[in-house]
């Protein structure tokens, strides 16, 4: 059961008494009783705590987990967590874990590789500081600005930024169930990147908690660490609490479409020209092109019911504006797509998030409010890759025989251009910008279970990697940071190995990596904020 508000003394015994055999250790004895003395009482960090004893750790745990890779018997557990409900919890626990527990920051635990609230590092206790309670959104239409906590996820910013004004948006992912906290300090891109670039291009301000439990804003914590929070990962720096983010003007409606063509239907010749005219369209057109195999089932009399397998590249469109100048553009600049009227729907910026989310037509934006509260019901693996050259016809084809031979492996190609090939490499830690054609993101996924299928798919996941290696980035092979992937490599001690962690500092943040290794030298000396890809302090 949680623990309720109750005087200081009676917390510390129960702490006592609650704590599993773990938390004899008294470096975590000690951690629990320090907490209250470093909580605001009017706010009792009691009712915050979840150990292994509470009969509603589990459901906690899991309400944040979004990838069942992440929920087996085998994946380690936190010993507890501290559900912050006021940012005084939040400082409480970073000061209190210097008694030698380690701690993992969860927003939203979209992290791939789970690093939000596992350890991959044998033998150290360590508890999860989870943000979710802290999802305030302050929107200021006048200054066009919002406040967002770390732990708000981007479809309830979607929804207040549309409940106070239409003329406004931000140009975030399109999964509404991420957080703020990571997804704006990796980076995050969405359909109108090309537009007003990443989500982190557009923060102005933010609060942080620092190694000393001290909140700092963008003017006391200086530029340095406001840049590396830009981009750079903000769990290495700190925790953050929240941003202050510029709102992006809209049209009143903007037009969506999706388009979709399967192998027989030409889609490599479609995909082929995609990578030509996209990255030069307008700042206004977002076009994605997600791959899958799909299975079809030959009426011909030789093979009448047989099952077959095939490609089908979707199309999926934005337009910040309306169809008939989008079929213009479209029409005369990629024709191979072959756009009709038919396929285009004009709706309001709130009601395109939905789209690309791909929720039913019709559904009410009160959707993106919703917050799942379990794992889904399979199990996935994520990469990325970035592409600066028109991958032949020929490359295509061998990239679609894997994906058939496979079968559980999606692409989606996202493009670049327009406002993410002005921005500097340097401006922010996030390098992928001029130079790119387009960023791809690999996903297999699987629904059976134990370790001899994890690997088997895990492996899977590594061929189609190999299989598009000769038409990507080189000399660093770039990767996306919000998509974490620990096959690049991965410290998996106690310790950040500078060595190591350039290997995948330089595949997501390029020559940003040594600007980042500086401030966190400054910001974090003894390097108390740590992960299996963190950024480690000289």
């Amino acid at each position: 059961m949680k623990l309720q508000t109750c005087p200081l003394i009676f917390i510390l015994c129960v702490f006592a008494l609650s704590i599993s055999w773990a938390t004899s250790d008294s470096s975590l004895g000690d951690f629990f009783h320090c907490l209250p003395k470093h909580s605001q009482s009017s706010f009792p960090i009691s009712e915050a705590i979840y150990t292994r004893e509470n009969t509603t750790f589990p459901s906690v745990l899991l309400a944040y987990i979004r990838n069942l890779r992440h929920s087996t018997t085998t994946t380690s557990q936190p010993l507890a967590i501290v559900a912050a409900k006021h940012q005084s919890h939040v400082q409480a626990t970073v000061i209190c874990a210097q008694h030698g527990v380690h701690i993992r920051i969860r927003s939203g635990g979209h992290d791939y590789e789970g690093l939000s609230f596992i350890s991959y590092i044998p033998n150290v206790p360590y508890i999860v500081l989870d943000m979710f309670n802290l999802r305030s959104i302050d929107i200021n239409v006048t200054d066009e600005s919002a406040w967002v906590q770390a732990g708000a996820i981007i479809g309830e910013l979607y929804f207040k930024i549309a409940e106070k004004s239409k003329a406004f948006g931000f140009p975030g992912g399109v999964c509404p169930t991420v957080a703020t906290g990571g997804h704006f300090s990796g980076g995050g891109y969405g359909p109108m990147m090309r537009k007003y670039g990443l989500a982190t291009d557009n923060i102005e301000d933010a609060k942080i908690v620092n190694v000393n439990g001290t909140i700092l804003d963008r003017k006391s914590m200086g530029e340095d660490l406001f840049w590396a929070i830009r981009g750079g990962g903000g769990a290495s720096f700190g925790v953050i609490l929240s941003w202050k983010i510029k709102l992006v003007t809209v049209p009143a409606n903007v037009t969506v479409f999706k388009v979709q063509k399967t192998l027989e239907e030409g889609a490599i010749n479609v995909l082929y020209q995609w990578q030509h005219v996209v990255p030069k369209l307008p700042k206004e057109i977002f076009i994605r092109a997600t791959s899958k195999v799909i299975n079809t089932i030959t009426n011909s009399t030789s093979q009448e019911g047989k099952n077959n397998k095939t490609g089908q590249v979707t199309f999926f469109g934005q337009f910040l504006g309306q169809t008939d100048q989008l079929l213009s553009l479209i029409n005369e600049s990629f024709p191979e797509l072959g756009l009709q009227r038919t396929d285009c729907l004009e709706m309001s910026w709130v009601e395109s998030t939905l789209f690309f989310a791909e929720y039913p037509l019709g559904t009410p934006i009160n959707a993106l409010l919703s917050r799942p509260n379990k794992p889904p019901p399979f199990f996935f693996k994520g990469k990325s890759d970035y592409v600066k050259e028109p991958i032949p016809k020929e490359g295509l084809e061998s990239i679609w025989k894997m994906m058939i031979d496979i079968g559980t492996t999606h692409m989606q190609w996202n493009p670049y251009g327009g406002r993410m090939s002005e921005i500097s490499e340097s401006d922010t830690p996030f390098p992928h910008r001029a130079g790119n054609l387009f960023m791809i993101q690999y996903w297999t996924y699987w629904l059976e279970e134990g370790i001899e299928a994890n690997n088997r798919h895990l492996n899977v996941s590594r061929k189609l990697y190999e299989t598009t290696t000769p038409f990507v980035s080189k000399s660093p092979r770039e990767a996306l940071q919000n998509y974490r992937d620990l096959h690049i490599a991965a410290n998996l001690r106690n310790q950040t190995n500078l060595e190591t962690a350039k290997l995948y500092g330089s595949a997501y943040y390029k020559g940003n990596f040594e600007r980042l290794v500086r401030v966190k030298s400054v910001a974090d000396p003894q390097n108390f904020f740590k992960h299996e890809q963190s950024i480690p302090p000289l």
